[in-house]
């Protein structure tokens, strides 16, 4: 009996272990944080983004900018994550890496990501995301996400994956 439960409380933390490993890999990694980002918010026809688990992306003071050469808007983790519960997204949406550059030093991070977006209605669009990224207790945090779209006039970089 001693030998079964013994067996039993291994089994149980083993698999709690195993659990908790295969939920923080993604922030153990520059590739595993930003690839999971994609993966939350690309959804299909009729599904809710996962806001509770972006938000765990994302360091608390986080702020996400939409710029180009005649504007620039900012906001916050928590207006950006309202933004996402628009029911625009539950039609659906799909956000794919086109390329990425990253540079890194002593727990920062720059990554220019180029990507590939395509909404509900058929609308499709490149451009890049600028993400900073720090390292500390043990995982990646996103602190800021700037991105701009692609226009006729001014094209991705072939650095950044453009033609």
């Amino acid at each position: 009996m001693k030998y079964l439960l013994s067996l039993i409380f291994f089994l149980t933390v083993s698999i709690n272990s195993l659990a908790q490993v295969q939920t923080d890999a993604p922030v153990k990694s520059i590739d595993g944080i930003i690839d999971e980002l994609l993966d939350q918010i690309t959804i299909e026809k009729g599904e809710q983004m996962d806001t509770t688990a972006i938000r765990n992306l994302f360091h608390p003071s986080a702020i996400f900018t939409v710029a180009d050469s005649t504007m620039a808007e900012t906001v916050s983790l928590d207006e950006f994550l309202s933004l996402l519960k628009d029911p625009y997204y539950e039609q659906g949406y799909l956000e794919k890496e086109i390329h990425k550059v990253v540079d890194e030093y002593n727990g920062i991070a720059q990554v220019f990501q180029s990507f590939y977006g395509k909404d509900s209605e058929g609308t499709e669009e490149k451009g890049i995301n600028s993400y900073q990224l720090t390292y500390y207790g043990e995982r990646w945090w996103i602190v800021s996400l700037l991105w701009t779209i692609e226009s006729k006039s001014v094209g991705i970089p072939a650095k950044y994956g453009g033609e």
